[in-house]
């Protein structure tokens, strides 16, 4: 599987730094670097950069295609992750619910909204083979 010597990247833009910064930072990631064009988190052992670009910001957000997060492995850290979300009065774009009821994918999710209107999904599979 993955090394703790690499770490994945991910490049988004914002439409203001400053809110950029305060959504993330509630949601617990930590601020790594910040210029004057964009800031870098340590999003769960990742890195996703927030480029300052108002003019592309999906008006119309839809979850599919296009959306990132984290499949967590442990259900608890799941669970810590909404409460989490719930207590910071995080933006939610879709409420918790559970998917492919009674398959063997079936798992939990919810996604979040951050101020540019990218799509954050937060998900927890039963089966761990099913991941992938």
């Amino acid at each position: 599987m993955r090394d703790t010597n690499k770490v994945f990247h991910l490049a988004i833009p914002c439409k203001e730094l400053d809110e950029t910064v305060e959504f993330y930072e509630k949601l617990g990631c930590k601020l790594a670097r910040r210029y004057h064009d964009r800031v870098t988190f340590d999003f769960f052992g990742d890195q996703v950069v927030c480029h300052l670009n108002p003019d592309q910001i999906d008006l119309s957000p839809q979850m599919y295609p296009r959306h990132y997060g984290i499949t967590f492995m442990n259900k608890e850290e799941y669970h810590q992750t909404l409460e989490h979300a719930l207590t910071q009065r995080l933006s939610f774009f879709q409420e918790p619910l559970v998917r492919f009821p009674g398959r063997r994918e079936e798992h939990l999710t919810f996604f979040l909204i951050d101020p540019a209107n990218n799509l954050l999904e937060f998900k927890y599979y039963h089966d761990e083979e099913m991941i992938y």
